[in-house]
């Protein structure tokens, strides 16, 4: 039974963090943004611009210490590392969970999303296996003795899952979970289908007795059955309070919001253009790649000249920031505002590039695997 417990630990705990590590570093940059949430919460926003290169080095050593554990090799450095990275995970969820700072943990990316008391649940049980490797460490044996070999799977491994992490850095994720993935129709996203169950709330009132000061939270259901409202010792004091008490049918893209200077709504006339657009996504102007917009304005000036493609841009910058940076690079593209949360989800590029069509993503690129305007022609627009 010992022998039994301990593999069974050895493998789960290993294919796990193996598991848990590749989701992550398929979008090092997704899980960029949730290390700048704890960034935010644990007030350390200078780490703010490494959070990609943190992201990464988190990924290759959950990838990397899970590998090692399957493998035997090294079995109290292994053990030891990951009782410090899973007593560190633990905490985090922890905090997510009691204080209600970061809404998702991050810890399986967006391909499993897990709420913070479920993600700390799993942290917990992860923790119990993981300290019980820990203590039977001498037990683990290694597949191989020969250190040579050692090395040789160790350097594999961690050069793999690096450069993994490297590439979906610079060319998109591999697998996308996101809403806007390729072949999605955002129209039909962001709509509730015809039967589905909707949200139930109930409205939360504070009451307050006016003869001895005594207050209570009540439903409105309950309000109206005991009716409350007919005692004059009652009073209703505050604003009311909205309760969710059933999740209904949760709406894939419920954020976007696109709009010109002004504050118009242009969201459905770029989404649910029947033709060819392109669309470029830059979420922050300050930190965007600006020779690859340089290439990208020339690309939507040909594609404009010679196929009539509408191209504009999306950016969650103050409208004077986009219209001096649009001043500055020369853009020929129409800019329109949208929040950060969704252009960042959008397309993990900073820029990045939509071609739509009636609302349907057709394809998308990072800003270096974006193709030639003679390439797009050929395959897009002159069909």
């Amino acid at each position: 039974m010992r022998k039994i417990a301990l593999n069974f630990s050895k493998w789960f705990v290993g294919c796990l963090f193996i598991f848990s590590g590749l989701i992550k570093a398929n979008d090092p940059m997704g899980f960029g943004y949730k290390l700048q949430e704890y960034f935010e919460v644990f007030h350390v926003n200078f780490l703010n611009n490494w959070a990609t290169g943190i992201a990464i080095i988190l990924c290759v050593l959950e990838i990397v210490l899970g590998a090692l554990l399957l493998f035997g090799f090294w079995k109290n450095q292994v053990t030891k590392g990951l009782l410090a990275l899973i007593i560190f995970f633990t905490f985090l969820t922890f905090v997510s969970a009691a204080f209600k700072v970061v809404t998702s943990c991050g810890c399986f990316g967006d391909a499993i999303p897990l709420t913070p008391w479920q993600s700390f649940g799993k942290d917990l049980i992860l923790l119990v296996l993981i300290v019980y490797l820990f203590i039977n460490r001498a037990k683990i044996n290694p597949v191989t003795v020969n250190k040579r070999g050692q090395l040789g799977l160790f350097s594999g491994i961690f050069t793999t899952s690096l450069l993994f992490g490297i590439f979906t850095y610079n060319y998109l994720p591999v697998i996308d979970f996101l809403p806007y993935k390729v072949g999605s129709s955002i129209p039909e996203l962001m709509k509730i289908p015809p039967g589905a169950t909707q949200d139930e709330y109930l409205i939360m009132y504070q009451l307050k007795n006016k003869t001895t000061g005594a207050t209570k939270t009540m439903s409105d259901k309950d309000y109206m059955k005991q009716e409350i409202w007919k005692d004059e010792r009652w009073e209703v004091i505050g604003t009311p309070d909205r309760k969710l008490i059933k999740k209904g049918y949760d709406v894939k893209i419920k954020d976007l919001l696109i709009t010109d200077a002004s504050g118009t709504d242009y969201t459905k006339e770029i989404v649910e253009n029947p033709y060819y657009n392109l669309v470029i996504v830059a979420y922050n102007l300050q930190n965007t790649d600006e020779k690859a917009m340089q290439n990208i304005n020339a690309l939507a000036l040909n594609a404009t000249d010679q196929f009539n493609i509408r191209t504009v841009l999306l950016t969650s910058n103050a409208a004077q920031d986009a219209a001096a940076f649009s001043k500055k690079m020369k853009l020929f593209t129409e800019v329109f505002y949208a929040d950060a949360v969704p252009l960042k989800s959008m397309v993990r590029a900073n820029p990045g590039v939509l071609l739509l069509k009636n609302g349907v993503i057709i394809n998308k690129w990072h800003f270096n695997a974006l193709p030639s305007f003679d390439k797009l022609a050929e395959k897009y627009f002159s069909k």
